[in-house]
């Protein structure tokens, strides 16, 4: 039996607005947290000023939030049932012979919504805004050193003037600019030729363009140019498809990042497992949601709540270290990167309902 008519209307209300208070929270404390960080870090950069600082805060909060969809969901879904629970709507919903199954179906279908909109509207909106947050980042704190871009960018290349090796703090934009970026140049016969520090350097078919560069030599006086040009045998293409992170990729994009990177011989592992993780993102809503009610449907006259709350708390966070731990797996190429993702999403729905088999129908 099918819960569509007042009561279910009811409880599908109470759960959405659980889910979304409990993500709501989270994400103000995030971009709130990330806005003080901020602040603090813009005190060495003459650019940076409170306006650019909130907007970036708001540009970097939605990806870093999407990761805590499980925990809104997990939280939200135990905070509904125990409300209902101590209010005794659940007693005079069983007493009508309502089952658990019943009553947990608008949580299971919000859950599902609320992983549906998540990958379909919410993902591709924050990873545009992440791509945002990178550019406006390294044009606040280029000069200062700050860019916080996860590990440095190294490229080796080759051209008609020799070779060069590059490092770079971060990725700008659509891939093909780097920020806070060191060009060691070298002649064709392999001697040191020059050191070239720049703002940022955009990649063009056959060259690079450096902004603001400083060009340092064994044989001449350092000397600084608005507008730098080196040639390379690189090509956009080849730079974007490298250094342009998975969650930066939004989901309707990703089928045709996935194709490019194939054409262009390159990995594809990171992109895979990253969009079959948004595909299993719903059903992982799901399993949180099961994980919820097999520690949150005891009634509070029986006592023992705080200890089932706990250990609900306790195995929505393994099934999140499961999935993390899962996802390396895939990355490093030791488990397919279609198991490694939907794998935790269906061990946990089993192991939720498993759970609630147990604790309702013995």
């Amino acid at each position: 039996m099918l819960l569509f008519k007042t009561f279910g209307r009811y409880l599908t209300q109470r759960f959405l607005r659980a889910i979304l208070s409990v993500f709501g929270t989270f994400f103000f404390l995030i971009a709130t947290l990330d806005f003080v960080e901020l602040m603090r870090r813009a005190g060495d950069s003459p650019t940076a000023t409170t306006p650019s600082i909130i907007q970036l805060a708001l540009y970097r909060a939605p990806s870093v939030a999407e990761q805590i969809f499980p925990f809104a969901v997990l939280f939200g879904g135990m905070f509904a049932l125990l409300n209902l629970s101590r209010k005794l709507e659940l007693v005079v919903a069983r007493s009508v012979g309502i089952s658990a199954w019943q009553f947990l179906q608008p949580a299971a279908l919000v859950a599902g919504a609320v992983g549906l909109v998540s990958i379909g509207i919410y993902n591709p909106v924050a990873a545009e805004l992440k791509q945002r947050a990178t550019a406006l980042e390294a044009s606040l704190f280029a000069r200062t050193g700050q860019i916080v871009g996860g590990k440095e960018i190294w490229i080796r290349q080759r051209s008609m003037d020799g070779q060069a090796i590059i490092r770079a703090a971060a990725a700008l934009g659509d891939g093909v600019g780097l920020a806070q970026v060191a060009f060691f140049t070298f002649s064709p016969d392999g001697g040191f030729s020059e050191r070239i520090e720049a703002k940022q350097a955009v990649l063009y078919h056959g060259y690079w363009e450096l902004s603001e560069a400083r060009v340092t030599s064994a044989t001449e006086e350092p000397q600084t140019y608005s507008t730098y040009l080196i040639a390379t045998t690189l090509e956009p293409d080849q730079v974007r498809q490298s250094f342009t992170p998975p969650d930066s990729v939004g989901f309707w994009s990703m089928p045709a990042v996935l194709d490019r990177t194939r054409k262009a011989g390159l990995d594809t592992t990171r992109y895979e497992l990253r969009y079959e993780s948004l595909k299993a993102r719903p059903l992982l809503l799901i399993a949180m949601i099961l994980v919820a009610a097999s520690v949150s449907l005891r009634f509070f006259r029986f006592g023992g709540v705080t200890r089932l709350v706990v250990g609900g708390v306790a195995a929505g966070f393994m099934l999140y270290v499961a999935t993390q731990l899962s996802e390396e797996l895939g990355s490093s190429g030791i488990v397919n990167a279609s198991v490694a993702a939907w794998l935790p999403a269906i061990v946990g729905t089993l192991l939720g309902a498993l759970a609630l088999l147990h604790q309702e129908d013995g």
